[in-house]
């Protein structure tokens, strides 16, 4: 398996990182604004952090998530966010997308997701039926816990919309950005704070590593 786990970056309060040995993985667990100084230019953020929502899940970071979005420089971001209000992006806004929530019946199941890119040209806005993972829900073998664990094939989706190269993700959960970017065969980079919901990204995505190892051949 191709993994390795380093010391943490000078600064970062978290008790480690990790980094492939392929190259192709970096995680953190720690603060995204504290990790922000170190990160390199990527191709393309995609990312669902904390926003405003009624169902009270991770309010207290919604402000460190706006001041993320302000702050890093990127040309291209595709980010889960309020119907109310737009996220604090100063690119142009070039599609908004809906994720259909196909397995619910009820009646907020759709959620945006912005597009913006440096180049303001218009893309087209999709509808994107996939089922929510939750545990006890139908199907959802892959459910980790996390209250708004993502659906691995839709994340697969918008990393193919993006074609970025290197994608990162700075309010990781539980992984699954991570995971699709590890099946698609892009490089990627993670930030999660909390402990827990760091262990199962990494476990899930050192997972996918491995299965590349023995069947793509992705990551040798």
């Amino acid at each position: 398996m191709n993994t390795e786990t380093t010391s943490p970056p000078s600064g970062l309060a978290s008790p480690s990182c990790y980094a492939s040995s392929c190259g192709r993985v970096t995680l953190y667990l720690g603060d995204a604004l504290e990790v922000l100084p170190m990160l390199p230019e990527v191709q393309a953020v995609v990312s669902d952090p904390p926003y405003p929502n009624a169902a009270g899940h991770f309010t207290d970071a919604v402000e460190a998530a706006r001041e993320f979005i302000a702050r890093y420089t990127c040309g291209h971001w595709m980010i889960f966010w309020d119907e109310l209000e737009s996220p604090p992006c100063a690119l142009p806004l070039v599609a908004k997308h809906i994720w259909h929530r196909s397995n619910t019946n009820r009646p907020d199941n759709y959620e945006p997701i912005y597009e913006y890119h440096a180049d303001g040209k218009k893309r087209a806005s999709r509808v994107l039926p996939y089922p929510v993972i939750f545990p006890g829900l139908t199907g959802c073998v892959e459910a980790t816990g996390h209250p708004t664990q993502k659906n691995v094939k839709l994340m697969m989706r918008l990393l193919d919309m993006a074609k970025a190269e290197t994608v990162l993700d700075p309010f990781m959960g539980s992984g699954t950005t991570g995971v699709a970017a590890v099946k698609t065969g892009r490089n990627f980079i993670g930030i999660e704070r909390d402990p827990k919901h760091y262990a199962d990204a990494l476990a899930r995505i050192t997972n996918e590593l491995a299965q590349g190892d023995l069947f793509l051949g992705h990551n040798k």
